[in-house]
């Protein structure tokens, strides 16, 4: 199902009408034209790329999935790669969707690999500033990027909350298996998302460049709070990797502590227990000794047996071996 709209000197004419009618405008300086389509055939781009002159290395990049987040600088047009992230937050996985973008002087087209991008926001945030669409493509694909980028935040926000409760169980004495099998689906979503969110520095970069021509100067501060935002997000993405892996660090070092901890109070009762096994080894000789076969070699023995063991009870107690 494709989706779009039609402005005329910044102000929104038509919407919701067929892309076969997107060549009718496409000429018109005047006109701004967004259509946006979700898992296309190879012949439906192969009709939109005759009717707007498209790259047929882009369109190629359309049909092969998960391409790196760039954007590539054609005669005709820009051809633009970018994720929307979702973070379910009971399971901490990742969920991305790659928008491929054409840019022409009075076109944007966006291609969806699969409707899980609530493509409806972006719509709704072109609404919400109407005084811009005056600038045609360049506040297209401005309100784009700008809910793209949001939903970087709000991924990255998640993580932050996520970890940080996972420090939280780190002290707490969760389940060993639980927090290693949760570390390591955050460690995980964590990599996807620098993954699809680093590039996207170079992006808005390379847009901002004065030669290209998309950014007028009116939208050049606009497109820098972009810019703003994307490397708060690569900040913000660095220092949690680095965070989980000094979670990931300190739960090896407990463990460890634990092993440890374990093996002294083994150690302690097995020198405890050794005490009594070597007294009765010795009175149990079958040679005569001091109170062989009388009453006073069982209570020597017997005392010897009980101040020895409690003897190394109070020691190792008292250096918290036990």
């Amino acid at each position: 199902m494709s989706r779009t709209r039609l402005y005329r000197h910044g102000v929104l004419e038509a919407e919701g009408f067929p892309v076969a009618d997107v060549s009718d405008h496409v000429a018109d300086p005047s006109c701004a034209v967004w259509f946006d389509l979700c898992s296309p055939s190879p012949e439906e781009l192969a009709v939109i790329s005759e009717e707007l002159g498209l790259h047929k290395l882009a369109v190629e990049d359309v049909l092969h999935d998960r391409q790196r987040p760039k954007l590539d600088v054609y005669d005709s047009h820009l051809f633009l790669t970018v994720y929307g992230e979702r973070l379910d937050a009971d399971t901490g996985q990742l969920a991305s969707t790659e928008i491929n973008i054409f840019v022409t002087r009075t076109a944007l087209v966006t291609v969806r690999a699969n409707d899980a991008f609530d493509i409806g926001e972006v719509t709704r945030r072109w609404d919400a500033s109407r005084d811009l669409a005056k600038h045609g493509v360049g506040f297209l694909l401005h309100g784009l990027l700008d809910v793209v980028v949001d939903g970087h935040f709000e991924v990255i926000q998640a993580l932050d909350d996520q970890i940080e409760a996972l420090e939280s169980d780190l002290f707490d004495g969760q389940p060993s298996r639980h927090l290693q099998r949760h570390t390591f689906a955050l460690r995980k979503s964590l990599v996807a998302f620098r993954r699809g969110a680093l590039p996207m520095r170079e992006v808005v970069n390379s847009l901002l460049r004065r030669d290209l021509h998309v950014v007028e100067p009116a939208m050049a501060p606009y497109y820098q709070d972009v810019y703003d935002h994307v490397l708060r997000v690569a900040e913000w993405a660095d220092s949690l990797r680095d965070l989980v892996s000094n979670i990931r660090e300190t739960h090896l070092a407990q463990q460890g502590y634990r092993l440890n901890d374990i093996m002294k109070k083994l150690t302690g009762w097995a020198a405890i227990i050794a005490v009594p096994t070597m007294i009765t080894g010795f009175y149990g000789q079958n040679v005569p000794y001091p109170g062989s076969e009388q009453p006073i070699g069982f209570w020597t023995s017997a005392i010897i047996i009980v101040a020895a063991s409690l003897g190394l009870y109070l020691a190792f107690r008292k250096r918290d071996w036990l």
